[in-house]
């Protein structure tokens, strides 16, 4: 997939919105991480400025991926819904002097940039609202887990005390 790629600091002056879709089997790493690669997620994005004057983007990512169940290692569906603000620095520096004065956990700072690409910004949106370890919250299989649980195998100890 080409980036997609904007003037951060304009986009927020200008209080642009963008909005539109990006498929899974368009992104590396997201790909890497589902299991079905045909999903697609939508995303929106709005420029402005934060309550103490700086540039500002909120973020949205919304969508369904499936992802491989960390018990039954059967696909399981993850619906994200993620928004996120994310205030602009002009570097490291500037960025840390940013999250000094924030009294928001919530409220995210990056370095902004003239060349800001946009499907990468996204596909870290979708990455971090996934969870580390997907499960199922009752796995499809385990009626079959149960029964097999259930099964009383036979020690080979038994098998020594039948032979006398």
């Amino acid at each position: 997939m080409n980036a997609f790629v904007i003037d951060a600091f304009e986009f927020c002056r200008h209080k642009e919105r963008r909005q539109g879709e990006i498929a899974v089997a368009d992104s590396a790493r997201l790909a890497g991480e589902c299991a079905d690669k045909s999903a697609v997620l939508s995303w929106m994005i709005e420029g402005g400025t934060s309550g103490l004057g700086f540039s500002q983007l909120t973020l949205s990512v919304s969508g369904s991926v499936s992802l491989l169940c960390q018990r039954c290692l059967t696909p399981c569906t993850f619906d994200i819904a993620s928004e996120s603000i994310l205030i602009l620095a002009k570097d490291d520096a500037h960025a840390d002097e940013i999250e000094a004065m924030q009294d928001d956990d919530t409220i995210d700072v990056i370095v902004g940039s003239k060349a800001l690409d946009l499907v990468a910004l996204i596909e870290d949106e979708a990455l971090l609202a996934m969870p580390l370890s997907a499960k199922h919250e009752v796995c499809p299989d385990v009626a079959a887990l149960d029964a097999l649980n259930g099964v009383k195998k036979s020690s080979p100890f038994d098998v020594l005390k039948r032979l006398s």
